[in-house]
């Protein structure tokens, strides 16, 4: 039998993707104007070809800097690239054009994806005080319709962030409801914390789901699992680290643990990548101890108006004042975002013998990616594709349910 298939929009690193290989379904196209995010997307269908193929040193090889991206490539037969590199507007005409190509042929009975969701998140909101009203970013649900209406999917996948519900009180919601509906969707919406789906993570999303009318289908029942781990699970087996070590590759410093098992996140080689921490001024490394120093002693978070004057470089003592924070090693961590690209000090790593925030991989497990997940074009790249991304286990559940379902 053919494997379902499905199309992945503003694909970014591809964490909304990577549920749903997991399960099986093929993807078309990856459709993404990120061209670091791109790279990855590549990087990571070499890795499935490759395991399919059964190959996987040969990526390996790759992982421990033995072979270039070139020779990785040389080394999957048959390799089909669905990843374009273009961004989604006014004109799709050469992206609709590729994808045709790729389909060969086949319908496709999924569409996925997340627009930007920075013209709706309450950061930006604040910022700008109120959503300007010739933002393109507001409307490009719109042209998520256009390929629902180009590929007639039995099924789409939308992903935003809880802004997109308050949004100009609702209004914006509703038009895309209201949109979708004049396609021939039917649709629910649910706000989902991926904590309750194996990640270590407090992530709030909301995922809406669309079905052709009368087929039948109905937003599956995704059931909030138990999830006695913390984040501590996560960071355990990974080597000591300080602030600006530069070692691409390093070894496992424990034996793997019940979450990194049941979850498939550690790797079955002795090594892992990127677990990289950007470096520190002295400044800034006194401002995490203290911080540090409150939170594990008496999970208490550092008020930046509370620091010494020496330490404060900010004449804003009102607004963000928890600038600097600690991610909570015997709970879930607060969410990542793509913000850390630009610094760590919203996550500083719980521990008052690593002075640092946390590394790439780090980061990367908190969002539940696997550690066979490479991503490319460097440090900051790598934390502003990961900062961005669905977590892989959450919509590793949905995709579960909605293959059932269909």
């Amino acid at each position: 039998m053919e494997k379902m298939t499905f199309i992945d929009l503003f694909a970014g690193a591809g964490g909304l993707s990577e549920g749903f290989v997991k399960v099986g379904f093929e993807p078309i196209a990856h459709v993404e104007m990120d061209a670091h995010a791109c790279k990855t997307l590549e990087t990571r269908n070499y890795y499935y070809a490759l395991k399919k193929a059964n190959k996987l040193q040969v990526y390996y090889d790759y992982l421990l800097g033995n072979i270039s991206h070139e020779d990785l490539s040389e080394n999957v037969l048959n390799k089909l690239n669905n990843v374009i590199n273009a961004s989604i507007g006014d004109n799709n005409t050469n992206i609709f054009n590729r994808i045709d190509e790729l389909c060969q042929g086949r319908e496709v009975d999924l569409i996925i994806g997340g627009p930007p969701c920075q013209a709706y998140s309450v950061v930006g909101r604040h910022r700008i005080n109120k959503l300007e009203q010739d933002d393109p970013r507001n409307l490009l649900y719109r042209q998520y319709a256009r390929f629902l209406k180009r590929y007639n999917p039995k099924v789409f996948v939308f992903e935003n962030v809880l802004g997109i519900l308050s949004a100009e009180e609702g209004r914006y919601f509703n038009n895309i409801k209201v949109y979708f509906r004049t396609l021939g969707y039917e649709l629910d919406s649910r706000v989902l914390n991926t904590s309750d789906y194996g990640v270590l993570q407090n992530r709030k999303r909301v995922i809406i789901i669309g079905w052709k009318k009368g087929s039948g289908f109905s937003y599956p029942e995704l059931v909030a699992e138990s999830n006695p781990y913390t984040v501590a699970d996560i960071l355990e087996d990974l080597a000591h680290l300080n602030p600006g070590d530069l070692n691409p590759v390093t070894k496992y410093a424990k034996d793997t643990n019940e979450y990194l098992k049941k979850y498939a996140i550690r790797s079955d080689v002795d090594f892992v990548t990127q677990h990289v921490a950007r470096s520190h001024n002295d400044r800034d490394l006194e401002i995490y101890r203290i911080a540090i120093d409150k939170w594990l002693s008496n999970k208490e978070r550092l008020k930046y108006a509370d620091l010494p004057e020496r330490l404060k470089t900010h004449k804003n003592q009102t607004s963000f004042t928890d600038r600097f924070k600690v991610v909570d090693i015997d709970n879930y961590s607060h969410t990542v975002l793509a913000h850390i690209a630009k610094d760590g000090h919203y996550y500083i790593y719980p521990s008052r013998e690593q002075v640092r925030s946390l590394s790439v991989r780090e980061a990367a497990r908190i969002q539940s990616f696997p550690d066979s997940y490479y991503f490319e074009g460097g440090r900051s790249a790598a934390f502003k594709q990961i900062g961005n991304a669905v977590p892989p286990l959450m919509a590793l559940r949905i995709a579960e349910e909605i293959k059932g379902s269909l």
